[in-house]
């Protein structure tokens, strides 16, 4: 098939007459550099390039910010509560607090693909601000659990609505930014878990304090507050939320038309926003291994990350700390990870590579790990603290951002987006359960079993590097274009990165 050129407004119609979608996006046959052709479109559409972005960045970043940073608080509250009497007073037994964990985990594999599917069909501001609102009514609701059943169920809730609004923002995002200005916006944004499990020990710290004040123990204060500062942000959030591009109410019309066509620019493929998306549109996603590997990538880094996140403060406990000072204490491993993965965001970005980084501090969290369970002394577990968290939780937005935007066009980046959280997810049902009470104070079966995951996840982002870097070179060869140009328009933007076009950042 010949190239066309696409005219803002125009329409055209696949091979089965079945279906038409507006062009909105102009190819571009110039054969100058990606930076000058974005200049030009600039000209074109009288933007000022550097004030729209900043304006992006105003309008887009920091409510994901606060959407995230709320969500991970009142997910990972319960381990501080832990520390204050959680089990004790509920009389939990056995592995009941670890299947507690557990089932917030289990929605995720079901409603992450469906969450960004729906954002299609409810404008993202709402969807994502009712998530939320959902989420902080139930963990205030986790303050006057008696037993068990209540627990568990209030868990499954919370993994219900977080499930649909995480993996739809690392989705929008990725629809605003081409490949090498991302990762700085979106590590900015993932490092608001750090913040959000620094913040959670401070909060704790705190509420240490209201232990009593209402006929309440310390515990239930903790989601009771935390909850009622989501509710708050959620109907802030509402007002907020950037939505697709192509519907931003910030933007305005020459703005979205420069910002679509500039991503085309530098993806070699269009959105395709409007095209009308079916369940057989996204189970073909499903036949791709590209949107298997990262998934698998990120379910090994997930293991342990929740593992820290879940049990780091009972770890620090038991190092020898009283309740109140390991609240403390779990605070600042939080912030070295805060700090350190803005300031690698900003190096991946200055030289375009991710892989490197990735697998860098990857290493760092294995010799974190290594260090919490093989010493005996409490001073060198806890620096092991500090490596563990900066590796980890600086790793997993370098290997979303990457995956993230290798995916071209909106069906691959909600299916392919979705699934590798969905997916990788489920090593959070691993993570509760290989931290058992009865291995205390080591810990020596789960730290393995993380040490093991980190490497697997490392495997998987090498083969990840191999395939893409494969695809790049095939992509150019004669066979595959000629293949590329029989299929008719709706199959070519369907396949978004497959596009002879579309290359894939390493």
């Amino acid at each position: 098939m010949s190239e066309k050129q696409y005219n803002e407004g125009s329409s055209i119609e696949d091979s089965a007459g079945s279906e038409k979608f507006p062009k909105t996006v102009q190819e571009i046959d110039s054969q100058l550099p990606a930076s000058e052709q974005v200049a030009e479109l600039a000209t074109k559409y009288g933007i000022n390039h550097k004030k729209l972005m900043f304006k992006i960045d105003l309008c887009v970043i920091p409510p994901f910010c606060l959407l995230y940073f709320l969500a991970f608080l009142d997910r990972v509250n319960i381990s501080n509560a832990a520390v204050y009497g959680l089990s004790a007073d509920l009389k939990l037994t056995g592995t009941q607090y670890n299947t507690a964990l557990t089932l917030f985990f289990v929605p995720y594999v079901f409603f992450e693909v469906f969450s960004n599917y729906a954002l299609k069909l409810v404008a993202p501001h709402r969807w994502l601000s009712g998530c939320i609102l959902a989420f902080g009514a139930v963990s205030i609701g986790m303050g006057f659990v008696q037993n068990f059943g209540a627990l568990a169920a209030c868990r499954f809730l919370l993994g219900v609505f977080e499930s649909g609004s995480f993996p739809a923002l690392f989705y929008i995002l990725s629809n605003f930014y081409e490949k090498t200005e991302a990762q700085k916006r979106f590590s900015g944004f993932f490092s608001v878990t750090c913040l959000a499990g620094a913040a959670g020990g401070a909060i704790a710290y705190r509420i240490n304090d209201l232990d009593g004040k209402h006929g309440l123990e310390s515990w239930r204060w903790i989601f009771i507050i935390d909850g009622i500062i989501t509710v708050a942000g959620a109907l802030v959030l509402y007002f907020t939320i950037a939505d697709f591009p192509e519907e931003a109410r910030f933007l305005n019309a020459n703005e979205r038309a420069f910002l679509k066509e500039k991503l085309a620019i530098h993806s070699g493929t269009e959105s395709g926003f409007e095209i009308k998306i079916n369940y057989k549109d996204t189970a073909r996603c499903f036949k791709d291994y590209l949107i298997w590997l990262p998934a698998l990538a990120y379910f090994g880094l997930i293991i342990p990350s929740y593992g820290y996140a879940y049990f780091a403060a009972i770890i620090i406990k038991q190092m020898g700390y009283t309740d109140v000072s390991a609240q403390a204490h779990s605070v600042y491993p939080w912030l070295a990870a805060f700090g350190v993965g803005n300031i690698v965001s900003f190096i991946s970005d200055r030289f375009k590579m991710r892989l490197p980084f990735a697998l860098g501090m990857s290493c760092m969290a294995i010799a974190g790990l290594a260090m919490v369970l093989a010493s005996k002394v409490s001073t060198t577990r806890y620096a092991g603290c500090f490596l563990t968290a900066t590796g980890l939780y600086t790793a997993m937005p370098l290997l979303v951002c990457w995956t993230s935007l290798n995916f071209g066009g909106h069906v691959r980046k909600s299916v392919g987006t979705a699934w590798q959280i969905g997916f990788g997810n489920i090593g959070g049902i691993i993570a509760t359960f290989v931290f058992l009470a009865k291995d205390a104070p080591i810990y020596k079966p789960g730290l393995s079993v993380c040490l093991a995951f980190v490497c697997f996840s490392m495997l998987m982002m090498v083969t990840y590097f191999f395939s893409v870097y494969r695809l790049n070179k095939v992509k150019k060869s004669e066979s595959y274009v000629q293949e590329w140009e029989q299929l008719t328009e709706r199959e070519q933007i369907l396949a978004g990165d497959k596009n002879p076009k579309f290359t894939y950042l390493y």
